[in-house]
């Protein structure tokens, strides 16, 4: 395992598309519900501990060899939203091509061949970090960190947020990072003998609806 992979993987410069999106921060803002620095905390502390674990798990999962297609359909049934459920096959076909250039895999292969519309963000992520020779516990970091750096970063220009603030945060909700990483790993060793059925189902019913409202915007900052 290297830990150089995982600097490059969770790096927000690594070409994945991630940047044009605001993890839900755009319509938060909107509606009035992340106004400043404490609310975004409230907002990031909510992805993390429901869309933020349920991707860590099914990164996990990935990690440890679950199949692909019963995780991929695993996401879609905890993803409500038709919005959500097409930006994360967008961003899952958008991180495989970057992720077969920089760690060639024929499971990367096979997934993308499999899914040529692209799968499941989580689930790329996932067999990126098992062809990057990383652990279940580092994809669970990735996706709790790309859950809650998203919102964070996006609202620096959505609101003109002090950057300082905004990565303060980060670093405030880093010991919950941390306990939602190993609940993540725990879930996805579960659903080895359990099967994914077993794998977090938490909802963040706002975050959806919030979604499909954002989706039908004439204009707008951010894809989602």
């Amino acid at each position: 395992m290297s830990r150089a992979a995982l600097l490059v993987l969770a790096d927000g410069r690594f070409p994945a598309g991630g940047h044009a999106h605001s993890g839900g921060a755009e319509a938060a803002v909107k509606a009035g519900r992340v106004t400043d620095a404490a609310t975004l905390e409230r907002f990031c502390r909510g992805r993390l501990h429901t869309t933020g674990l349920v991707a860590a798990s099914l990164a996990a999962a990935a990690v440890l060899g679950l199949a692909a297609d019963e995780l991929d359909a695993a996401a879609d049934a905890r993803t409500p939203s038709p919005a959500l459920r097409t930006t994360a096959r967008r961003l899952g076909r958008q991180l495989v091509r970057a992720a077969r250039a920089t760690w060639p895999s024929p499971e990367l292969d096979a997934l993308a061949k499999a899914f040529p519309k692209g799968a499941h963000q989580p689930v790329v992520l996932g067999l990126t970090a098992r062809a990057a020779g990383l652990e279940p516990l580092d994809a669970a970091y990735c996706a709790l960190y790309e859950s809650v750096s998203g919102p964070a970063t996006a609202t620096v220009r959505l609101l003109s947020l002090d950057p300082f603030d905004a990565t303060g945060v980060l670093a405030r909700l880093a010991p919950e990072l941390d306990r939602v990483a190993d609940r993540a790993v725990e879930a996805a060793r579960r659903a080895l003998t359990e099967g994914v059925d077993d794998l977090p189902a938490a909802s963040a019913p706002l975050l959806e609806i919030g979604a499909q409202a954002h989706a039908a915007w004439p204009v707008r900052l951010f894809a989602s």
